[in-house]
């Protein structure tokens, strides 16, 4: 008697980090909606996105590494790092480059042995003017030590403030054209991932 073959999907686990701490953020917002893109995809039903909060992380020092351990909350998000298949980056602009929050904890992460490296990442902004375009290309250049493989395209910039209305009060997304882009990206990091992996 003939068995059928089900395809089962691998799984990748993505940990998503914000660079903005305000509850209501547009950032956190991409995420939030990127995580429901996921859930409600088909095409992406494999990828998991989990939201690794950067809040309680101190501020780098290394008077903090004891005989070569670092503080609990920064080996715990360290660990989450090291356990994740991809990185998606929300990061917001302040002053043209990263929020501190998201460098702090790019800062951590790198820390020997640097746990963001060989992972495949790629980047989301809202914002005003550019979206947050020269924070992700600032962004882009830390990877570049880190050894972080950024997807190139599509980008994802949005202008939070031009009509019309994108997110909520809550800072949830509610624009239509914004969400099909954003599932662009989680597509092709997807695809990316398993090319890295080498199951694609």
């Amino acid at each position: 008697m003939a068995t059928t073959q089900v395809a089962v999907k691998q799984v990748i686990n993505v940990a998503a980090i914000c660079g903005s701490l305000r509850k209501s953020s547009y950032n956190r917002g991409l995420l939030r909606a990127a995580k429901q893109i996921c859930s409600d995809s088909k095409e992406l039903e494999a990828m998991k996105i989990e939201y690794i909060e950067v809040s309680s992380l101190p501020m780098i020092n290394t008077d903090l590494e004891v005989d070569s351990k670092y503080p609990p909350v920064v080996e715990a998000f360290r660990q989450k790092i090291l356990e994740a298949d991809s990185i998606l980056f929300a990061s917001p602009e302040y002053n043209y480059s990263v929020a501190t929050p998201l460098k702090n904890a790019i800062d951590w992460a790198s820390r020997p042995p640097n746990v963001w490296a060989d992972k495949p990442a790629a980047i989301v902004s809202a914002g005003g003017g550019f979206g947050g375009g020269r924070a992700q290309y600032h962004l882009r250049q830390i990877g570049v030590f880190l050894d972080l493989h950024f997807i190139n395209k599509p980008e994802f910039f949005l202008n939070a403030f031009q009509p019309p209305t994108k997110f909520d009060s809550e800072g949830n997304l509610i624009d239509d054209d914004a969400k099909l882009k954003l599932k662009q990206v989680l597509l092709a990091l997807q695809t990316f991932t398993l090319r890295l992996k080498g199951t694609c």
